[in-house]
């Protein structure tokens, strides 16, 4: 199994808790470290893992270290640059976050699973007959 994972799921990695992710993200890590998934990043992520973080107080001891073990532990994937038009022509017909729909067109675009929390998205993707198969909520 192969995932991107949305950033909610990156963040604990550097410090900053989500309460809605930490069961799906321990069973994901097993996985993981058991071979039984790879996992997904892209530049995007920590696009919004710096935004998150420079609204917060937050340990740059653990930050540094969450990144280098995301760096270390999961495979970066490249947002090709068709899929930017293809983002703001979805944002126009009425969803507002660009980066959500980058990661949801990156994830299809490279044939992998997307793990997110956002069931807007997942709503609104369904609402314009985009396809949303690949879409998981929890592991």
């Amino acid at each position: 199994m192969r995932i991107l994972l949305d950033t909610s799921f990156l963040l604990p990695i550097v410090g900053v808790r989500v309460r809605e992710v930490e069961s799906t993200l321990h069973r994901l890590w097993n996985l993981h470290k058991s071979r039984g998934v790879k996992l997904y990043y892209t530049d995007l992520n920590m696009l919004e893992i710096a935004w998150k973080l420079s609204r917060l107080n937050y340990d740059p001891s653990i930050v540094e270290i969450g990144l280098r073990s995301i760096e270390r532990s999961m495979v970066k994937v490249e947002t090709r640059a068709p899929l930017v038009l293809r983002a703001l022509e979805l944002r126009r017909r009425g969803f507002d976050d660009v980066i959500d729909l980058l990661l949801y067109l990156t994830a299809k675009d490279n044939n992998l699973l997307f793990l997110t929390l956002d069931k807007a998205l997942v709503d609104f993707l369904e609402s314009v007959d985009e396809d949303t198969s690949m879409i998981i909520t929890s592991v």
